[in-house]
């Protein structure tokens, strides 16, 4: 089947979708409570009792070196970290409010040394910044506040006036686009238009004044990259916490697309949540993304501390050992034409004309590549560049498949040491 091919796009794209996997950064004063970023909205706390997290803010062990480093060492390419989240709280230092790192212990704008530390590492950076704010004083009282279950709280704050908050979020949002140079991604989250809780509808496009956001977005910054939940079409579409069955298509038309998942089920620092997915299950799912044209953004919450949870790093470096011996297997790769057999994902360079079949599960002996009969000039385990033989159907039956035209290929009996064997295959030209 051919390769879709989306339509281009106002910001400039061929970056990202060469480098596909990229780092998601949640952090923020609930990191001090260390039970999830919406600890706000699920305990149903007030902002007087949420203020003793902004009190007591003092990241002192904070090196954004470190966290570039770990990142570069995982092979991303890219990152995005939060100057804003739905709390209200901003990392940056913010002229258009009091609520933000610099009045904390911290003392200091965080976003700064964040960007400098990941340019000087060779990635690109963004920001994502939250549409909903929760600590805004005009920001109404809808079906997602915290103290939506006040009935008295609510009922004396309905003359909240969305229009004046929409400058607000007009207004912070020239801040990050002009404060820190060039930004190559911008994440908005997030509008929910189609939820109504009968005393107050959702947040949409009108509310956030969308058009305008975005161009005041183009005038700033006019290569940025932007998601689509300001429900304005633009870059790339961002699919939360599940893998797209094949390339994400939106309105009939394949896009742009980047799946945004966490290590453990939280985006923020949760320290006793311990569903960490396993390394080999996060390379599989970067691979399955690639496979189908996507990318992976995997998001990492540090503690209130300024580190990356040691069980953090030491995921990222197990897929970084991965990405080290198998990186062009990802990195300018897509989905391919060619139908892969059962537990397995096909990535293909079309720079190179190589095609990558990947094994979620290790067969005995042989494995199958219908198609492929006549069209492959040479094979190998892409973990140690060792040969492997293969044979056509036609020349060997033997061998039998399902397909006359199948490329058969020899494989050891034991497979190679590492969270998911790769096979090279160059095509013939």
């Amino acid at each position: 089947m051919p390769i879709p091919q989306p339509a281009p796009t106002p910001g400039k794209t061929d970056w990202v979708v060469h480098d596909r996997l990229g780092l998601f950064i949640h952090w923020g004063i609930y990191s001090l409570a260390a039970r999830h970023e919406w600890v706000r909205n699920r305990e149903r706390i007030s902002n007087a009792d949420y203020q003793k997290y902004f009190d007591h803010f003092d990241p002192d062990l904070y090196d954004p070196r470190q966290w570039a480093r770990a990142a570069k060492g995982a092979g991303m390419k890219y990152a995005v970290i939060t100057s804003k989240h739905h709390d209200g709280f901003c990392l940056f230092d913010s002229k258009l409010t009091d609520y933000k790192a610099t009045n904390t212990p911290a003392g200091r704008d965080l976003l700064a040394p964040w960007v400098e530390a990941f340019r000087a590492e060779g990635l690109k950076v963004g920001f994502y910044y939250s549409l909903i704010d929760w600590h805004h004083p005009e920001f109404p009282i809808d079906g997602l506040h915290p103290q939506r279950d006040d009935v008295e709280f609510r009922e004396a704050n309905r003359d909240r006036d969305i229009r004046k908050y929409a400058a607000y979020l007009h207004g912070q949002v020239r801040e990050i686009l002009s404060l820190y140079g060039t930004i190559d991604v911008l994440w908005l989250d997030f509008s929910y238009s189609s939820r109504d809780w009968g005393w107050s509808r959702g947040k949409g496009k009108e509310d956030w004044q969308s058009e305008r956001l975005i161009e005041l977005v183009r005038e700033l910054q006019p290569d940025v990259i932007v998601n689509n939940r300001t429900e304005v079409e633009q870059d790339f579409h961002t699919p939360e916490q599940f893998q797209p069955r094949g390339w994400l298509h939106v309105n009939g038309r394949p896009v742009i697309w980047e799946a945004c998942q966490t290590l453990n089920g939280s985006w923020g620092y949760d320290r006793d949540n311990l569903d960490w997915k396993p390394p080999k299950m996060l390379v599989q799912m970067l691979i399955d993304g690639v496979s189908k044209g996507g990318n992976l953004l995997l998001n990492v919450g540090p503690t209130a501390r300024g580190e990356f949870d040691p069980r953090a790093l030491w995921t990222l470096e197990q897929i970084g050992e991965w990405m080290r011996l198998h990186s062009r297997a990802i990195y300018g790769c897509t989905q391919a034409e060619f139908t892969p057999p059962l537990d397995c994902r096909y990535t293909y360079n079309p720079q190179t004309n190589r095609l990558y079949l990947h094994l979620f599960a290790w067969p005995f002996k042989h494995v199958h590549l219908d198609g492929l009969a006549g069209k492959v000039a040479y094979a190998q385990l892409l973990n140690d560049a060792s040969e492997l033989r293969f044979s056509d159907f036609t020349q060997h039956d033997r061998y039998p498949t399902s397909d006359p035209n199948a490329l058969t290929l020899q494989l050891p009996i034991r497979q190679p040491d590492v969270e998911v064997p790769v096979i090279e295959l160059f095509l013939k030209e």
